[in-house]
């Protein structure tokens, strides 16, 4: 017969006065939520090159080796041209003075043009973050965005009304709900017309180019006029060095918010370009092609914007393909017939 364990009784735990909490759910402090520090750690910032200091040493010494010798090269013909033939080489001479004054003025726009690209990007940061920031902020943007338009006489309209009704705006929100609401609705609709230009001639070169790789030529060339002038539309003008960068972020954004995700509207184009391409498959290419094109424009508009979409409702990008290419096809077939 196997010995049974002790039953052990109830264990009673003595709390000492010392040991209690000071504070009481009654007398406890709030629990804020500093919600710009959480958008501010949440935020994914560019990548550092991954090359190190060799990489840029060795890119820097090749830059200036090249540059070098270039210079070089082009003394040496102006001096043997100098020496050959007096007023030949003085032509010479004048030609290069010429073009050396244009390259430092190209060089002035486009360092022009980088600042005001990162002027917008960092005012459309500060416009994100000023509605959890109080009033002062708002005001703050609201005036970054009128010194932004403040040469343009399209936006006279909204200078006005601004500084006429901003100040009885009593909380951030409605004050940036104003500011996006006058200067960036008349500004979407002429940014929208420039995607949805886009959308119709990338489609209708799909459907109605046969030559191989035109239609990529073509959206290519149209993907890349219409976010320049979509981004000249707000105000971020941007040279060469500028519209790289542009291209970049709009690609980033592209990324980040997925080009062809389950839910978005871009779908919905993509099926009718499906159903399309049942009875032409050129069409169906078009409309999918210019259904892509939409996207990237959609995104340009995002990434050029001053302030995000709050106040004023994102375009859709099945929206801008049905009115980019109603009556297109239909026309194109009955011209076919």
């Amino acid at each position: 017969m196997t010995e049974q364990p002790p039953t052990r009784g109830p264990v009673v735990i003595d709390i000492a006065e010392e040991d209690t909490f000071a504070d009481t759910p009654a007398t406890a402090a709030p629990i804020t939520d500093d919600l710009p520090a959480v958008l501010k750690a949440a935020r994914i910032g560019p990548r550092k090159s991954g090359r190190g200091w060799l990489g840029t040493l060795f890119l820097s010494s090749l830059l200036l080796l090249i540059t070098t010798a270039a210079t070089v090269a082009a003394w040496d013909f102006g001096v043997a041209t100098l020496a050959r033939n007096p007023v030949l080489g003085l032509a010479v001479a004048g030609l290069g003075a010429v073009a050396a004054l244009t390259l430092v003025l190209m060089i002035l726009r486009e360092v022009a043009a980088l600042a005001r690209l990162r002027s917008v990007d960092a005012l459309r940061s500060r416009a994100a973050l000023a509605r959890a920031g109080g009033m002062s902020e708002a005001q703050e943007v609201s005036k970054a965005v009128r010194r932004l338009y403040a040469n343009r006489a399209d936006t006279r309209w909204a200078r006005d009304m601004l500084a006429e009704k901003g100040a009885e705006q009593v909380d951030a929100d409605a004050l940036l709900d104003l500011t996006e609401r006058a200067f960036l609705a008349p500004l979407d609709r002429i940014a929208a017309e420039e995607v949805r230009n886009a959308t119709r001639q990338v489609a209708a070169a799909t459907a109605l180019v046969p030559l191989a790789l035109a239609d990529i030529l073509v959206a290519l060339t149209a993907n890349t006029r219409m976010i320049r002038r979509i981004a000249e539309c707000y105000g971020a003008r941007a040279g060469l060095i500028g519209s790289w960068r542009l291209f970049r972020a709009v690609g980033a954004h592209l990324i980040a918010t997925g080009a062809v995700a389950v839910g978005d509207d871009l779908i919905s184009s993509i099926v009718g370009g499906g159903m399309l391409s049942k009875l032409s498959r050129r069409f169906g290419e078009g409309v999918v092609n210019g259904a892509l094109t939409a996207r990237v424009g959609v995104a340009a508009m995002e990434v050029c914007r001053p302030m995000p979409f709050e106040a004023l409702k994102r375009p859709s990008v099945s929206g801008i393909v049905q009115t980019a290419l109603t009556g297109l096809f239909q026309k194109s077939s009955a011209d076919g017939a």
